[in-house]
């Protein structure tokens, strides 16, 4: 079995004390910073306070972060973000001294940190929900690409999912992918403002209807009504991205105690995790977008196959799966073609898969290349031709794209510490033709592959 990761791993816990990263502040920003975590947790942690207040209890409007967003959705605030849909970022000191003279500052300065924001997230939403939508700054960072939300969103429904208890459903992403595949949905999380943010979504994109948004501690909720239940645990701190699975907020541990009692359920984690991690009750799947893996998914109940591995590739929707792991595959000299596993398939540990299907082999044991003798068609893998293999030497390198008059050259690497742009540089490239140059390890020993794509790779 081969992992990106190595078999052998560490998993070190780090201090959940520690508060979120702070926002720095604009000098002209005022109160869009409002927007951001400023108490000492993550605002997603079912166990942290609601949303920061005046000691006294009162709201100060230059700087609570309700008050602010209650005002972005009074008329005038409709219409001053409608006015900044286009608005550039490079002029937005111009674009603020210009609305300040016939808009209250604080609203101006909220109003530009929420179109920042829905420029953020047009790479997730699209620009028509996006520009309908209201975000934070931990909810655009959070938030599940709609592709992915409304893939996962699919599978409930076809497993004849009705109503879905979403905990920890932060701005909402996945639950209006729910709402939209028929399903009513419980939205719940702590965080207040975080709550009210997903309760204007639903109402913006007219799905109220189906989403009932509640802030409260998820740990609280009764999910016996429901089909099922989706967590999406926090899995940020003060020190950044959280490794172990027992840190997330609330644990893996809770949400597949959650998960277990529910008919059916999901919980949405890190890729990273290590597979010991992974229940034994769980189908455990991982998802990539246009080659960028994205999430992985824990499925339980009926409907999902407890203990088997799954890559999906969006937007094709093609899935490989494999019931339990896969023993390891052989390994062998290059071949002609030289095939790159999607990053899903790697995660999932299925490259074995693609070595049993393409009656290929591994250039080493613990590298994730597949190479055959002959070529082989498939939507997991990007394939390569491979004209040249020479052990690892920068000065030959060089000459050999000079005298192939490369001036466009793609790099790969698995298994090197070399910096792609560092190598691009130090080459010096000129002319009209393009390559690929593979740097990894070959039996062990530092090696440059040269090719090119056998067929253009999907954008």
């Amino acid at each position: 079995m081969i992992s990106h990761t190595g078999s052998n791993r560490t998993i070190t816990r780090p201090d959940t004390a520690a508060g979120p990263r702070a926002v720095p502040r604009l000098a002209h920003n005022g109160p869009v910073n409002a927007f951001a975590p400023t108490g000492p947790t993550d605002p997603r942690d079912p166990r942290s306070p609601s949303s920061p207040s005046d000691p006294s209890g009162a709201a100060d409007p230059l700087t609570d972060p309700l008050t602010a967003f209650t005002a972005l959705r009074t008329p005038e605030g409709t219409a001053l973000l409608a006015e900044l849909r286009s608005y550039d970022p490079a002029q937005e000191l111009s674009t603020a001294t210009r609305l300040r003279r016939s808009h209250p500052a604080p609203l101006v300065s909220a109003a530009l940190g929420q179109a920042r924001l829905r420029q953020r997230a047009v790479a997730k939403f699209g620009a028509e929900d996006a520009y309908r939508m209201f975000f934070t700054p931990n909810g655009v960072e959070q938030a599940t690409r709609t592709s992915v939300a409304t893939y996962r969103a699919g599978r409930f429904a076809a497993a004849g999912v009705r109503n879905v208890a979403d905990l920890c459903c932060g701005i909402g992403g996945d639950a209006i992918a729910l709402a939209r595949a028929g399903i009513s949905v419980l939205a719940v999380d702590r965080d207040l403002l975080t709550a009210e943010v997903a309760r204007a979504n639903a109402a913006a994109l007219g799905l109220d209807a189906l989403i009932e948004v509640r802030c409260a501690d998820v740990t609280e909720i009764d999910t016996a009504a429901y089909d099922a239940v989706f967590v999406d645990p926090a899995r940020r701190g003060g020190r950044g991205r959280i490794f172990d699975p027992e840190a997330y907020s609330p644990p893996l541990s809770w949400a597949t105690g959650a998960a277990l009692k529910a008919p059916r359920a999901a919980l949405k984690i890190a890729p990273g995790i290590p597979h010991e991690a992974v229940p034994a009750q769980a189908e455990a799947e991982w998802i990539s977008d246009r080659g960028d893996v994205k999430e992985a998914v824990l499925w339980f109940g009926e409907g999902f196959a407890a203990g088997s591995y799954r890559a999906t590739l969006l937007p094709a929707g093609a899935t490989l799966s494999a019931p339990a792991a896969l023993s390891a595959p052989p390994v062998g000299p290059v071949g002609r073609y030289l095939y790159e596993p999607d990053g899903a398939v790697i995660r999932a540990h299925l490259v074995a898969d693609i070595v049993d299907r393409s009656g290929g082999r591994l250039i080493d044991e613990t590298i994730a290349y597949v190479t055959s003798d002959e070529p082989y068609d498939s939507p997991y893998t990007s394939a390569y031709e491979i004209t040249d293999r020479l052990p690892f030497n920068m000065k030959k390198l060089k000459a050999l794209l000079r005298e192939r008059k490369i001036g466009v050259l793609t790099v790969k690497k698995r298994g090197s510490a070399v910096e792609p742009e560092e190598l691009r540089r130090k080459m010096k490239l000129q002319g009209p033709n393009a390559a690929t140059v593979f740097l990894t390890r070959v039996a062990g020993a530092p090696t440059m592959l040269i090719g090119h794509p056998v067929r253009p790779e999907t954008s």
